[in-house]
């Protein structure tokens, strides 16, 4: 790597302060969310770490943290922490466990792993995971390496960003994020930058929590640079307050207002008539299905005055250039690929596709195999790939990521149908507390499993009703590795000795895997294997880790006027017209319809006015908090001291009518169960609408069943059915109905505040 630019600054990696030493890093790895933070880890002479701050060097967040990496120490030296590796002694939920030996877990796992691949072939192990970091690799390196074509998670509809993901790669051919000056290491003084004129926020919450590597203070950023914004969300968040333009839709309906803007843009030929005329294909088959959906008819849908839709409408398109940061909201509808499909013709029509300012086609950073990559997916045999759980059923997952369809992998679990799943490799994911739809159901497939192995920082609800065998994992400073999401690398450098016995994700990865095909995992060493990543920066890890590096890749505009979005080098977009498909003939060959549409959640309003009149709240969840990433923190002291309780925002009319008040513990149910929340009076929500806290757990509660800590209570995926789209991405986990009244006295949940 040359450094002769001046802007790829050269930095060293570690140097003292004091009496105390200061470790550059990157916070991609649990305890934390998706951004990958430039961090500073202060050790004392004795080497434990006393404190962290963001680095003021790294182009990312320069500087700025939130109060979850300012918490980390915590997390590290909390006493509760999985340190050792530990097997289950009594039946699945006594939580009586026994600690072993590295080398007896290793020889269990892999005795008992290829036992079920010589009886039932490599696809009867499961490896399933949670938040995407850096354990993504990991995984689904050693799922494949192991054999198995069925990686996944344990999300209805895998409604957690692989929607867009997949729609994105189907519709486009690439994956497109707003453009805010992240991919230059000068950020906004880069001379061919342009900030947003307009910037959408769809969905998201991104000054709290964001994937996409996105930084919410960059909007704040662009704001002060002159950015307007216009902010869709049902609820008045701070970037909402700030907005030029806040649409405070009805949960689920995104696709609404999407085809509802199209409307708009389309009749007042506010479109960019070149860009759709030479770059998009289906342009007129799109006009022809937006005209089923007038903006007034949206209105009514969507719960928001047509004059303001067609407000904000007006100031995208007339915005020059214009982004949008979109987010799980997107996911979580059942139908999700047709409101991501209406939502990028957005920014296709309107020609803020790569140019400055608008939305950016995105590639891995020196081809670095790390976050978005093949994991070794295409080194499996066609007769393995064939059988991906799914596939036949949902034939669009060959876009975006190769994982198996987690509805499908549950179903398989409960019915041995197409086979029998024996194992499940679960690293980083409360599935039952956080992710899982119906925990009942989940809770009883894994249960039917021969073998569990858990992997994780600490004992969950999950890990104590299902585990088998538990294994401790390091936290970032305890570890070497790599941070890498579309625009640059950086290195995640060990600071401190672990604190006990735990291992990365990596090292798990590379030791495992090296013993289940050393011909697809030949790394004796995590070093190694870094160093074999990071050969497009002509750099090892250890080069790049002492040049104290972020690097980033040359970026350029407008790539598919050069011919670099094609692998073959022609002109275009990587799709098979080689032009963006508003008419996408990957859906159109999956069976699905080729053009964006919007259908009703399956139980609201309109869908099920009888059943509305039974529960007559709309209900949402999943709203993002500064205490906790999902259910990661609750054992978290001065974390948990700023969220105690899991709440429910009620607005005061609402409350008034159902005979509920402030603090006060209420049931929210449904037809499938009901869980308990504590109210919060808010008037940042339509009156007609509740939205609840979601990944709640009590650490401090009893761990053994039936309490699992205190989870059932509480569980709010207890209110939500495993019921995908009919592409298989999507589900409805944030647009329910329901009906509230108050818990009876002695039943409440006590505060775990003293």
């Amino acid at each position: 790597m040359d450094f002769d630019n001046p802007l790829q600054k050269q930095l060293p990696w570690r140097w003292q302060e004091g009496d105390l030493t200061v470790t550059r890093s990157n916070a991609w790895s649990g305890p934390g969310c998706h951004e990958g933070c430039g961090v500073l880890i202060y050790t004392d002479k004795e080497g434990k770490m006393v404190k962290v701050e963001g680095d003021p060097e790294n182009p990312f967040n320069q500087g700025r943290l939130c109060v979850r990496c300012l918490a980390l120490p915590e997390v590290t030296y909390h006493p509760d922490r999985l340190l050792y590796p530990q097997k289950r002694v009594g039946e699945r939920g006594e939580d009586k466990w026994e600690r072993v030996s590295w080398e007896e877990a290793y020889d269990t796992i892999v005795t008992k792993f290829n036992a079920y691949k010589a009886e039932f072939g490599p696809q009867s192990v499961v490896f399933n995971q949670g938040t995407g970091r850096d354990v993504t690799w990991a995984n689904g390196r050693l799922c494949y390496g192991f054999g198995s074509p069925n990686s996944s998670d344990f999300q209805s509809g895998m409604a957690c960003y692989l929607p867009r993901l997949s729609s994105l790669y189907a519709t486009t051919g690439s994956f497109l994020v707003a453009d805010c000056s992240q991919h230059f290491p000068d950020r906004y003084d880069e001379p061919s930058w342009t900030r947003p004129e307009c910037i959408v926020i769809w969905g998201c919450n991104p000054i709290i929590s964001n994937a996409d590597g996105f930084l919410g203070h960059w909007i704040v950023d662009c704001m002060k640079l002159g950015s307007k914004l216009i902010v869709i969300d049902p609820r008045l968040t701070w970037l909402a307050a700030k907005a030029d333009i806040w649409l405070q839709i009805r949960p689920g309906t995104d696709a609404a207002m999407a085809l509802a803007w199209l409307d708009v843009i389309i009749n007042e030929k506010l479109y960019d008539e070149d860009f759709v005329e030479m770059w998009t294909l289906g342009f007129d088959e799109l006009a022809g299905r937006v005209a089923e959906y007038p903006v007034e008819k949206m209105a009514e849908i969507t719960w928001v005055p047509q004059e303001k839709i067609e407000a904000a409408a007006r100031l995208y398109a007339t915005s020059k250039p214009a982004a949008i940061q979109w987010g799980l909201a997107i996911d979580m509808t059942k139908e999700s690929l047709p409101a991501g499909q209406a939502i990028t013709a957005l920014w296709s029509i309107t020609g803020n596709v790569d140019i400055p300012g608008g939305m950016v086609t995105v590639a891995l950073p020196y081809g670095a195999d790390i976050w978005g990559g093949d994991w070794g997916y295409s080194h499996l045999s066609p007769e393995a790939k064939a059988v991906r759980i799914g596939l036949d059923k949902y034939p669009l997952l060959q876009w975006g990521l190769p994982l198996a369809q987690a509805d499908e992998i549950v179903e398989a679990m409960l019915t041995d149908d197409p086979y029998p799943i024996k194992a499940i490799w679960l690293v980083g994911s409360n599935a039952l507390a956080c992710m899982g739809a119906d925990p009942e159901k989940l809770m009883k497939a894994l249960n039917r499993m021969e073998f569990v192995v858990n992997i994780d920082l600490f004992k969950t609800p999950t890990a104590v009703a299902c585990a088998d065998l538990l294994l401790p994992v390091l936290t970032y400073p305890e570890k070497n590795g790599l941070r890498a999401v579309w625009y640059h690398i950086g290195n995640i450098n060990k600071a401190i000795e672990p604190v006990g016995e735990g291992k990365s994700d990596a090292q798990l990865a590379i030791e495992l895997g090296h013993i289940f095909n050393p011909d697809l995992v030949p790394w004796e060493t995590v070093e190694e294997y870094f160093d074999a990543v990071l050969e497009g920066t002509e750099m090892t890890f250890e080069e790049m880790r002492d040049a104290g590096a972020v690097l980033y890749t040359d970026f350029e505009y407008k790539k598919y006027e050069k011919g670099y979005e094609r692998g073959d080098g022609e002109l275009g977009f990587n799709t098979p017209s080689g032009r963006i498909e508003l008419y996408s003939t990957a859906y159109e060959r999956s069976g699905l319809d080729p053009l964006p549409y919007f259908e009703e959640p399956t139980e609201s309003p309109f869908s099920t006015p009888e059943m509305y009149e039974e529960y007559p709240i709309v209900l949402t969840s999943g709203a993002r908090h500064w205490a906790s990433f999902h259910s990661e923190h609750r054992q978290i002291h001065r974390l948990r001291a700023m969220r105690p309780d899991p709440i429910v925002e009620i607005h005061p009319e609402t409350a008034a009518k159902y005979g509920v008040g402030e603090g006060d513990w209420i049931w929210i149910e449904n037809h499938r169960g009901r869980v308990q929340r504590k109210v919060q009076l808010t008037t940042i929500l339509d009156p007609r609408v509740i939205n609840a806290d979601h990944g709640w757990w009590y650490p401090e509660k009893e761990p053994a069943a039936p309490s699992l800590y205190g989870m059932w209570d509480v569980n709010f995926n207890k209110l939500i059915p495993w019921d995908p789209g009919r592409s298989g991405f999507g589900a409805n986990y944030k647009s329910l109905l329901c009906k509230i009244y108050k818990v009876n006295q002695g039943e409440e949940a006590q505060s775990w505040l003293p």
